[in-house]
């Protein structure tokens, strides 16, 4: 019998870092995500697959299913986190896999993997689906995090996510502005390292109840925007927050001080996507700049 599972992609337009200390932020799941197929097989090894969204085959390995030692693998720091995956899976559901049967799994992204939409977080809620586990503490324990991409892995709608006392809170909102039309996700050509970010804001002196009260602020807003100025607005004084606390010039006055419209940050700052506000004929400077990757706020949002 084959098993499938799938989960979706992640943005962050409010509150990267301070979510990590409590604060609201509105993320939105994307058309993007990954798949995982399961299938039994007769050589009695986890056969792992992973292939990227043009079909190629960009990670394989087998494990041994008893202890998930690796028995081969072509990336072995790659087969690390899958071992250590499925071993945190194990411990919170010790049944799973116990059979001892061989399997086959084959997991398929939707997106290149550099652009940074959850390539991680979807393949632990897709493995959490298979285990019967919490993907949130298969999270946790595994690498940390807020969570967030975790419920966007699993809402199909926008959401307000926060993390209170340890426990995960995601409220669906009806964030379908009306102006989105006018608001493009550009890739910068560059991933960043979510966990080098998270240190360097971890180094930061400033007060946090004051930064989680100015974001909750400013992601309610956000959720119920009606025009463009005033979310272009928003944007700004929340890029102009974050530059502050980070010590970092924000992307719009460092990269494209001549853009007339808004541009935001999302995820760990210098890197992935940026929020864009504008126009077909606006946005094309960015292309002529060799940031290619354009997508409007329909081709990227599941909403």
């Amino acid at each position: 019998m084959q098993q499938e599972f799938y989960s979706n992609g992640k943005l962050l337009l409010s509150a990267e870092y301070a979510i990590l200390d409590g604060a609201q932020g509105l993320a939105i799941p994307t058309k993007y995500g990954q798949s995982l197929s399961i299938k039994s097989s007769e050589k009695p090894v986890l056969h792992w697959k992973s292939i990227t969204h043009d079909g190629t085959v960009w990670f394989e390995a087998e494990l041994l299913i008893n202890n998930f030692s690796i028995y081969h693998s072509t990336d072995s720091e790659v087969a690390k986190t899958l071992q250590g995956l499925l071993t945190e899976a194990r411990k919170q559901n010790l049944n799973f896999l116990k059979e001892g049967n061989g399997v086959e799994a084959i997991s398929r992204l939707t997106f290149p993997r550099h652009w940074g939409l959850g390539s991680s977080s979807t393949l632990i809620n897709n493995i959490a689906q298979w285990a019967k586990i919490d993907a949130y503490q298969l999270l946790w324990n595994a690498f940390g995090g807020s969570g967030y991409d975790i419920a966007c892995a699993q809402y199909n709608t926008p959401i307000v996510y926060s993390v209170r006392n340890r426990q995960p809170i995601a409220e669906p909102v009806a964030f379908d502005p009306s102006f989105k039309d006018s608001l493009y996700f550009i890739y910068l050509n560059q991933k960043q390292s979510s966990k080098k970010a998270i240190e360097a804001y971890r180094q930061q002196s400033f007060d946090k109840d004051q930064l989680i009260m100015e974001i909750n602020g400013i992601t309610k807003k956000m959720v119920g925007c009606d025009t463009l100025d005033e979310f272009n607005i928003l944007l700004e004084k929340h890029e102009t927050l974050l530059s502050k606390i980070l010590g970092l010039e924000p992307v719009k006055s460092r990269l494209f001080p001549e853009y007339p419209g808004a541009i935001k940050s999302l995820g760990a700052w210098g890197g992935d996507f940026v929020l864009v506000s504008g126009d077909e004929n606006s946005v094309e400077s960015f292309r002529e700049k060799g940031f290619g990757t354009i997508l409007s706020y329909s081709q990227m949002t599941l909403s």
